[in-house]
């Protein structure tokens, strides 16, 4: 397909100015059309130049199989024209779910070399996607026309939650810096539940974790050395209803929720803790066992990369007796949603059968929007309205809160993005306090 470049267009915008001369001074005629005639004979001869010539540029696409959904990635482009220079416009056909800048990209080619470019791209949007085919705009010799061809075939990735946040924790706890990103482990060496070993006693020490005996044995100070307890479950209870579907930036309720859920499950099971996952409020329910290993977390991910949340509306009361049947041994049952003022009937129940066998935790999304509105001055009365609407919801959310935590249940109430680091330092809170 032969498309008009711009120096074609801007030798016709000149060849019309011409006219315009020629028909106020008509002396100018004769040049208007040698003009018009070199014109055409120029953009004759370049275009049938431009389409015998076959494609000289090989394109090879470089990309990671598997995506962490929210993270910008490089994609990366090698070009090579064994046969000819070259010069031209090469654009990437990304998923439609992927945000992209840099695109298209100019390059330069000499015969017989070969260059790389790159754009980065965002996933929005969990699953399987597919890149398409590489566009490529060729300029023909004189640069009148463009040529366009369509090199490679599709490719196919997935897109997960996000399994960065997993490596950056597991590189900041190899150094001892979680602080860093927010995990705050306060626990001192020794202070854990369970006995791990005995060793020298250092300075820092309590008094009462000194063996005596071993002290007498060894004829030095020697202290016992404890850690957090272990060979617990933790299952995930996801609601998958439409409430999930909400966004305050670029990733969903839904998505800041699954990357928490991973942090967390690679948290737990580094502690020897096992995890599980069911979900509700979805056609089909899904149900993970709790597993231990660090493989588990490979299998969650390959889990819950394609879930999407429904249309339905949650459940509590069913998801918890489902889950009941279920699960016989005691565990921490996180639940994750983002409450309404609709549940206030429906969730104590549901969570009152959680708590007969289990510890619940209850993970709430709070609304940023609503936050950014009570923070905005008001101007006028649509603002005034605006601003006592979203005081009151506050108001009830609060008092729903209240309540839940009056009645036992540990709460943690957090904006979307903040979740993964909350819930990590909120299951910390509970190992070190002994009540999981």
């Amino acid at each position: 397909m032969l498309l008009p470049h711009r120096v074609l267009l801007i030798a016709l915008a000149a060849w019309f100015g011409l006219a315009v001369l020629a028909a106020v001074w008509p002396s100018w005629l004769a040049v208007w059309q040698f003009a018009g005639a070199a014109l055409l004979s120029a953009a004759l001869a370049d275009g049938w130049l431009a389409l015998s010539r076959r494609n000289p540029v090989r394109v090879e696409r470089e990309i990671e199989d598997a995506w962490p959904v929210g993270v910008t990635q490089t994609v990366r482009l090698r070009l090579a024209s064994p046969e000819r220079s070259v010069a031209g416009w090469v654009f990437d056909r990304h998923p439609e779910t992927f945000s992209a800048e840099g695109l298209p990209l100019f390059f330069k080619l000499s015969r017989g070399h070969w260059v790389n470019l790159g754009y980065m791209a965002q996933p929005l949007e969990r699953g399987p996607h597919v890149f398409g085919g590489i566009e490529l705009r060729l300029l023909s010799p004189l640069r009148l026309w463009l040529t366009q061809y369509r090199v490679g075939g599709d490719e196919t990735v997935r897109v997960y939650p996000d399994f960065e946040k997993i490596t950056r924790y597991s590189v900041f706890a190899t150094d001892n810096r979680l602080s860093q990103i927010g995990v705050l482990r306060r626990r001192r060496r020794g202070e854990g539940l369970d006995f791990h070993q005995l060793r020298e006693y250092c300075r820092d020490d309590a008094l009462r974790q000194i063996d005596w005996k071993a002290t007498a044995r060894k004829r030095k100070p020697i202290a016992r050395e404890y850690q957090d307890e272990r060979d617990q479950n933790i299952v995930f209870l996801l609601d998958c209803g439409q409430r999930m579907r909400a966004k305050d930036d670029a990733l969903s309720h839904f998505d800041h929720t699954l990357n928490a859920l991973l942090l967390l499950s690679y948290v737990a099971l580094r502690q020897g803790d096992g995890v599980g996952l069911s979900t509700f409020a979805q056609a089909e329910p899904r149900y993970f066992a709790p597993r231990k290993s660090l493989v588990t977390v490979q299998r969650l991910l390959n889990a819950v990369h394609d879930l999407q949340p429904s249309l339905q509306t949650s459940d509590y009361l069913i998801a918890s007796q489902a889950l009941c049947e279920r699960l016989s041994k005691r565990s921490l049952i996180v639940l994750l949603t983002n409450l309404r003022d609709e549940d206030e009937s429906t969730l104590p129940p549901a969570l009152a059968i959680l708590r007969r066998r289990h510890l619940v935790l209850l993970a709430n999304l709070r609304e940023t929007s609503l936050d950014a509105l009570l923070h905005e001055p008001v101007t006028d009365l649509d603002g005034a309205l605006a601003y006592a609407a979203a005081v009151d919801y506050r108001r009830e959310r609060r008092r729903q809160l209240a309540a839940l935590r009056a009645q036992g249940v540990a709460v943690l109430d957090v904006a979307p993005a903040e979740l993964p680091v909350a819930l990590v330092n909120r299951y910390w809170d509970m190992k070190r306090s002994g009540v999981f």
